[in-house]
């Protein structure tokens, strides 16, 4: 699978090949091999060179390594190919979803409230972070469905962009 990735602003080519817990993978020149499992949605164990970290990877592209993060954002460059626009929700309605169980710490836009793509709309803690859920595009905020200090289901629409 080639992808690239958006990371603070730098684009990177990204090859990866997956064999049972081996995952291949060539970042721009540099190759790894990984010993990857996936212990719970969206954690994984990765093992690289002797050392083990725990990586949480966010439905909203946040990725938590220890005590780093980064958002990530990563494209397919055969779906650009076929398509006029990068943006899959630039027409018609959005939902923002969690995947993981959680609680609704912070709502950050209102309803009417016109919003840009990867601007906040509400705050998810899960696992003891707390992830900001970005809006997928640019519109207004038709739903906000929970109110702060709400738990919610993996698979909730938490709002609505239209």
């Amino acid at each position: 699978m080639k992808l690239n990735a958006e990371i603070a602003g730098d684009t990177h080519s990204v090859e990866i090949r997956r064999d049972g817990i081996n995952v291949y993978a060539r970042v721009d020149d540099r190759e790894y091999e990984i010993e990857a499992s996936e212990v719970e949605p969206n954690v994984f164990l990765l093992k690289l060179g002797g050392h083990i970290r725990e990586v949480y990877v966010a439905p909203n592209g946040i990725v938590n390594i220890g005590n780093h993060q980064l958002e990530v954002r990563l494209i397919d460059p055969k779906r650009l190919r076929g398509s006029g626009s990068n943006d899959e929700s630039a027409d018609g309605v959005a939902e923002i979803k969690t995947q993981m169980p959680g609680k609704l710490v912070r709502v950050l836009a209102a309803v009417g409230e016109a919003v840009s793509h990867g601007q906040g709309i509400v705050v998810v803690e899960a696992m003891k972070m707390q992830n900001e859920m970005k809006s997928p595009k640019d519109g207004v905020v038709k739903e906000i469905r929970f109110e702060e200090g709400a738990n919610v289901n993996a698979g909730s629409v938490l709002a609505v962009i239209e």
